[in-house]
């Protein structure tokens, strides 16, 4: 039956859909960001302001951006670099878009201007003219920097267009090593989107190809589709890999379940549990495609989450099985198995299901983080049927085997050692077993002894780790691991780059490292919207606007207006209908301010009286470092301004959708597992046997993601999405490994604790230690993957696996052996109902003698 489910459900999985929107995905769902953004769309629905700005101001829209360098640091405003990005410019205007009957260049999809011309970067214009003052020997032509002067009088911003800018006094500049052309289309029919996402592809492979025939400078391509493919990209370069890891894993599977003997092997069960694993994870993801949902690349976490929990619950219910006496039937061993094992591992299953749930609940912000907790949840979900079933009925078949002294592989019958006498040496060696009447009554051995694991746990790891002389060595690690963890997690970062989350050799990284090389200097371009009728004629207001920007580089209408009101010796404290008149009459008129026209919105009313019911300005932030916490605080100091000013106004910039409360927003599905984990412990304290099993839990799992934090900090792993989703994972992997281990101990009457730890890693320890060398194994290719994301999901798993494995063999073995719960016996007082009694029998002889004889009975 499980096999049947998986193949049905895991067929629609064949036409699956990939996830186009990285914004759907990774920016908070709900965002005051997304709100602002709508409230400006809904003011300036039409964007001309890309004509003098690097960054779009309300949506990313469709675009293609280009960065020239040079290897050797040259000027790139030199008279050959001039002309060769010209030449580089005249190019990519020239690129046609084939669609039938037409073909499409530039200029069909260009943003126009107001006077119906194509939005060029202002940049083109600059080397335009510093290239025509070269041809006519004139020296006068200046550029300054971050604001220049072009010819016709105009006023332009070039931060964003010049990177690696040194400039003499008055900011004249000298030489610039970078220069950024952005092209911009338009996107607003299906068809003209079409064609301008085959645009972007054909700018990307212009511009290479210029690259080619120009191998001393460096060009750096980037379009509006270069994160969604980047991000996506993770997915074809991890195949290979992934392959690798699942042929690891198969084969470490399998050899950790063979044993020297041929019929108490079981190799064939390790490969069936990873075939568990496997069919409950593709039945997962039948069951998301088939109810809508579309694969991203954050699902390739989800096979190592499985990976986990369902090969240590496979190897668990093995290590059972190895306690059963041979002499049992079938059924009473495989019943004893599950009354062994299943408990616990139902309990951990629903650990996973409650601290995944919350994350999949509608409380998570994050769209990639609900997902991923929500496949999650299927998917162990049926895991758990999937190893009450299919693997639960794999152990009986291998046990009737075992019983009938069948081989483990070929499943044929093993001949009795004076039989194999007679055979060659291999022969004999691929058919070594042990037969039940060739031990002698008297002795007390275990026929599963030979195992390796067992025998290595048995003979000497467990006499060692409780050795006197060790334990102090491993209590001093222990504070040096504390000691670390806590100085990485004084230094934790949270990441919201988008970097973070696509592929290494892509266009995203490079032309990211170049953008944040060159033109980090400035912060991207913020708009300031003030979005009530506020008096404008009033000299106090305009001064309450200015007051608000200060410490910007403006590039507004406000404050040209104000210096043109300058010029024009006007006061500016005028009536309201002067003010409104001529402020409508100097964007209609004066040539220096067509381009300022869709920054104020008036409405007419009674009478034709204009007001101003809302504007804008653009402001740029001066950045000291290419820090992107910088943005962040900047981001929140002028929400704060918005709250407490005394105009009305919010700020936007696409970037704010992704960064706008991330923080909170990545980090509540961690927070809501946590409590729920908590809480369930606490819960579950009245049901167990003995609370002190989740007091201990509770302390093993706080250390464990105590320390995994600090050390993933500095390992430079920052906190976002794919790491919360692991921090989520560890908690589950942790009470997974080490819940068995102390229930063990904690349970154990009589003897010593010491004893009790070494009883409990002889129970216990082999499946752990076949779970984590299967993991560890099946990690190790992921490292080599040429991503980012996956960087972050090896990194972070690792240090889960690797923390969790020292807990579990290392530190709790030696704490728990002189710290409570005590195991020394207690004296039973003795009660009434257990007193000796004397009976007495009266016994008559022929002679009539009385004999009293006294017998003891208890």
């Amino acid at each position: 039956a499980p096999v049947l489910i998986s193949i049905l459900l895991g067929a629609s999985f064949s036409r699956y859909q990939v996830e186009e929107s990285v914004e759907h995905l990774l920016a908070p769902t709900h965002s005051l960001a997304k709100i602002e953004r709508n409230l400006v769309d809904s003011l300036f629905p039409v964007n001309r302001s890309k004509h003098r700005l690097y960054s779009d101001l309300q949506t990313p829209g469709r675009y293609g951006r280009v960065i020239i360098t040079s290897f050797r640091k040259a000027n790139m405003l030199d008279q050959h670099h001039t002309d060769l990005i010209l030449k580089l410019h005249s190019a990519v205007t020239r690129i046609q878009v084939q669609r039938p009957g037409f073909n499409y260049t530039f200029a069909h999809m260009c943003i126009l201007n107001n006077d119906k011309t194509c939005i060029v970067d202002d940049i083109v214009h600059v080397l335009e003219e510093l290239k025509a003052a070269r041809s006519s020997n004139r020296t006068n032509f200046a550029i300054t920097y971050p604001i220049t002067h072009l010819k016709d009088g105009r006023e332009v911003y070039n931060g964003h267009q010049l990177g690696g800018v040194t400039v003499h006094s008055k900011d004249r500049v000298k030489s610039a090593e970078a220069i950024q052309l952005t092209y911009y289309l338009q996107a607003i029919n299906s068809l003209n989107d079409m064609v301008a996402e085959k645009w972007e592809s054909i700018f990307c492979d212009t511009v290479e190809l210029f690259q080619k025939s120009n191998r001393k400078v460096k060009m750096y391509p980037f379009t509006s589709s270069s994160l969604k493919e980047d991000f996506q990209k993770t997915s074809r370069v991890s195949e290979r890999y992934l392959i690798t890891s699942l042929v690891l894993v198969v084969t470490l599977a399998i050899l950790c379940c063979s044993m020297q003997d041929c019929v108490r092997s079981k190799p064939w069960l390790g490969l069936l549990g990873l075939l568990t694993v496997t069919l409950a994870t593709l039945t997962a993801a039948g069951i998301i495609n088939l109810t809508g949902g579309k694969y991203n690349s954050t699902f390739l976490g989800i096979p190592f989450v499985m990976l986990g929990h369902g090969l240590y619950g496979t190897f668990e219910m093995l290590s059972s099985w190895r306690k059963t006496r041979e002499d049992q039937h079938v059924k009473e061993r495989t019943a004893a198995v599950f009354a062994d094992s299943m408990l616990s591992f139902s309990l951990t299953t629903a650990m996973y299901l409650v601290t995944f749930g919350i994350g999949a609940s509608p409380f998570t912000n994050i769209e990639a983080a609900r997902i991923f907790c929500c496949n999650s949840c299927i998917a162990i979900f049926f895991n758990y049927l999937y190893v009450l079933s299919f693997y639960g009925s794999s152990l009986v078949f291998t046990g009737y085997i075992e019983n009938n002294y069948q081989h483990s592989i070929f499943c044929r019958k093993v001949p009795k050692p004076e039989v194999l006498q007679e055979k060659p040496a291999w022969y004999r060696f691929l058919l070594t077993a042990k037969f039940s009447e060739d031990t002698a009554d008297s002795e007390e051995t275990n026929t599963y002894e030979s195992h390796l694991l067992v025998w290595f746990l048995k003979r000497y790891y467990c006499d060692w780790i409780t050795n006197t002389y060790v334990k102090p060595f491993v209590v001093l690690f222990y504070l040096v691991y504390i000691s670390f963890a806590l100085m990485g997690y004084l230094q934790v970062s949270e990441g919201s780059d988008l970097s973070n989350i696509v592929a290494t050799a892509t266009r995203t990284i490079e032309y990211t490292t170049a953008q944040q090389k060159y033109f980090s200097n400035y912060s991207p371009v913020i708009g300031f919207y003030i979005y009530e009728s506020i008096e404008y004629w009033n000299t106090s207001v305009q001064e309450d606007v200015l007051e608000y920007t200060k410490g910007f580089v403006r590039i507004s209408w406000f404050e040209s207006y104000l210096n043109y009101l300058r010029k024009l010796n006007i006061s500016t404290g005028l009536p309201k209908k002067n003010f409104t008149d001529m402020l409508r009459n100097s964007f209609l008129k004066a040539p220096q301010f067509a381009h300022f026209s869709e920054d104020i919105i008036f409405s007419k009313k009674y009478n034709n009286e204009v007001d101003v019911v809302a504007s804008r300005m653009f402001l740029v932030a001066k950045t000291m470092e290419t820090k992107r916490e910088e943005l962040y605080d900047l981001l929140e100091t002028l929400r704060k301004l918005s709250l407490t000013s005394k105009v009305k106004f919010i700020v936007f910039n696409p970037s704010f959708v992704y960064m706008d409360r991330y923080a909170s927003s990545v980090g509540a599905p961690l927070q809501n597992s946590c409590i729920s984990a908590l809480f369930l412990l606490f819960f579950s304290a009245f049901l167990v046997a003995d609370s002190l099993i989740n007091v201990w839990l509770t302390l093993t799992v706080a250390s464990v993601e105590f320390g995994v934090i600090g050390f993933m900090t500095l390992w430079k792993v920052e906190l976002d999405c794919i790491s919360v989703l692991c921090l989520i994972y560890g908690i589950n992997y942790t009470i997974d490994n080490c819940a068995p281990l102390l229930s063990t101990f904690v349970l154990g009457k009589e003897f010593t604790r010491t004893k009790w730890v070494k009883n409990a890693l002889e129970v216990h320890g082999v499946a752990i230690l076949q779970s984590y060398l299967c993991y560890i194994v099946g990690l190790i290719p992921l490292a080599a993957v040429p991503s980012n994301l996956t960087r972050t999901l090896f990194r972070c798993l690792f240090l889960i696996a690797l923390v969790t494995f020292f807990h579990c063999f290392a530190i709790l073995p030696v704490i728990l052996t002189f710290l409570p719960p005590s195991k020394k016996k207690r004296k039973e007082k003795k009660n009434p109902e257990n007193r000796e009694e004397i009976e007495c029998v009266e016994m008559v002889d022929m002679d009539s003698t009385r004999v009293v004889d006294q017998i003891t009975t208890v």
